[in-house]
């Protein structure tokens, strides 16, 4: 306890700096501005921005990176408030009480309280980290080769599921599609290659910026250009900064939808959309306001707004303490992290122990920055998106195969952008969620080697991986959940529930 106190002092101290206060100041609200801007994602803007962060010492790439993720997640209320767009797609659930509010004439009233939330929301979440990121890293030693394919497998299942909730079986083959692609290249055990069709370039596969750049960056161009033009950007003359009564009115709103947020970042490759939605749905369902709901609710606004900004910390615990990335922005996290020579996982609390509260840190830190400009400069960086699209897209074209040539200067890695940008348009527009895809490109690797090196180990034999405790309950959770994804089975099981608790009723 108290060395953790000590080192969060110390790295509360290292980033108290000119140079650290100055990159937390600009990457927050460049943040701020990707994440206002319709059709700019903070997967995106991470993706493009790790690599321009390549010769930074790794503590201020980090910085800068961490601190633009949580910009730009708070920066899609912006546009849910004032154009009913989510700037980015954690804000979908903001627009249902933030834009009618707006129109109510209270859009000051709504972005003071989505910038409250969102500041109290990570401050739970940065909580949660601290307290089960030890914890977790400690546990996660346990781990061996068996437990970790399952828990590949269990992240790219459980990733499908909870982000293609209309069709799982999309989210299934978004995530194979992944693995698929993972599995391009020399191979870890014995350098065979595979599946490289004579190319030299795919000896090496296909690098994971220049393919997220093109699936979060040229195909959301893509997608932004295809729609309609804006909407009416609706004024603001109202007060922005919220009166204390009104923050701490729904106050069990924040803390539940805080603990919702957290625990939904820490559910593998999921992101802040889900958490908004799963805070938002629990807060309609206890509310004593229901009927205010998608009308302008205040309560609804805060659920949501905290509940993606929990999911920042959140999904970093998995990120930290076991190499898996709890967002698709957490993903790219996870490779500027080997760029920089910085090796998330298990051992990290015994190698590296002071980083994961340099990670604290910087949250808080970010967090502090985003309150000051979120009440601050709302009139100002509503100038920002005036910018004609046509233009703001052309800027943003260049970014992408700048980044993805920057890295490797690969032209190769080039056209892997381009490909996977229009690919990933085109899985989008037939409602193929992109999380899946990139986390099985992540986790394809540690699946493939932790399968092959199980079987080396017993000879082929594959019952350790069902007889292990640990593997199989990770193994019964994955069965579980696809089972529960089929219609029937999920609504045989509903049905049994319901009688069940009919017949306990009838006894009562």
């Amino acid at each position: 306890m108290f060395d953790g106190l000590i080192m969060l002092g110390g790295g509360l101290a290292h980033f108290f700096t000119p140079l650290s206060l100055f990159n937390i100041a600009w990457a927050t609200l460049l943040g701020i501005v990707i994440g206002a801007l319709p059709g700019l994602t903070a997967t995106m803007g991470v993706a493009l921005l790790v690599t321009l962060t390549y010769k930074m010492a790794p503590d201020q790439a980090i910085l800068c990176l961490m601190c633009l993720y949580c910009g730009a997640i708070y920066g899609g209320s912006r546009t849910a408030i004032l154009l009913a767009i989510p700037g980015t797609p954690a804000s979908a659930a903001t627009t249902l009480d933030g834009h009618p509010l707006a129109l109510q004439g209270k859009a000051g009233t709504a972005m003071g309280l989505a910038t409250t939330s969102s500041a109290l929301g990570t401050i739970i979440g940065i909580v949660a980290l601290a307290l089960i990121a030890p914890l977790l890293a400690e546990a996660a030693l346990k781990f061996g080769t068996y437990e970790f394919f399952w828990l590949a497998l269990f992240g790219v299942i459980i990733s499908g599921q909870l982000t293609a909730i209309d069709d799982p079986l999309k989210g299934y083959i978004a995530g194979i599609i992944g693995l698929l692609i993972a599995m391009v290249g020399m191979e870890t055990l014995h350098a065979h290659q595979r599946f490289t069709f004579g190319i030299p370039a795919l000896g090496g596969g296909f690098d994971l910026i220049p393919a997220m750049v093109g699936a979060f960056g040229l195909a959301e161009i893509l997608g932004v250009m295809k729609r309609t033009a804006q909407a009416r950007i609706v004024s603001s003359d109202d007060r922005v900064i919220p009166r204390l009564s009104d923050v701490f009115q729904y106050k069990w709103t924040t803390i539940r939808s805080g603990i919702i947020g957290t625990f939904v970042g820490i559910v593998p490759g999921v992101g802040e959309d889900v958490g908004a939605w799963a805070s938002y749905a629990a807060a309609k369902r206890v509310s004593k306001e229901k009927h205010l709901f998608g009308k302008g609710s205040q309560e609804g606004l805060i659920a949501a707004e905290t509940g993606n900004s929990a999911v920042i910390p959140g999904a970093m615990i998995p990120t930290l303490t076991l190499a898996l990335p709890g967002s698709a922005a957490a993903a790219v996290l996870i490779a500027a992290m080997f760029i920089h020579g910085i090796r998330p996982g298990p051992l990290l609390m015994t190698e590296n122990p002071e980083f994961l509260y340099q990670i604290v840190a910087i949250l808080l830190f970010s967090t502090i920055a985003m309150l000051v400009f979120g009440l601050t400069l709302t009139r100002p960086l509503l100038t920002v998106l005036s910018v004609p699209r046509e233009r703001l897209m052309a800027v943003v074209y260049v970014l992408c195969v700048v980044g993805s040539f920057a890295i490797t200067q690969r032209m190769f890695d080039v056209y892997v952008m381009l490909g996977f940008g229009i690919a990933g348009f085109i899985l989008r527009e037939m409602k193929y969620p992109m999380a899946p895809l990139v986390l099985g490109i992540i986790l394809g690797d540690l699946l493939d080697l932790n399968l092959r090196r199980g079987l080396l180990l017993t000879n082929g034999d594959p019952s350790p991986f069902f007889t292990r405790p640990i593997s199989a309950v990770i193994c019964i959770i994955i069965v579980l959940t696809i089972l529960m994804s089929i219609p029937a089975v999920s609504t045989r099981v509903r049905s049994i529930l319901n009688r069940g608790r009919t017949g306990a009723s009838a006894k009562s």
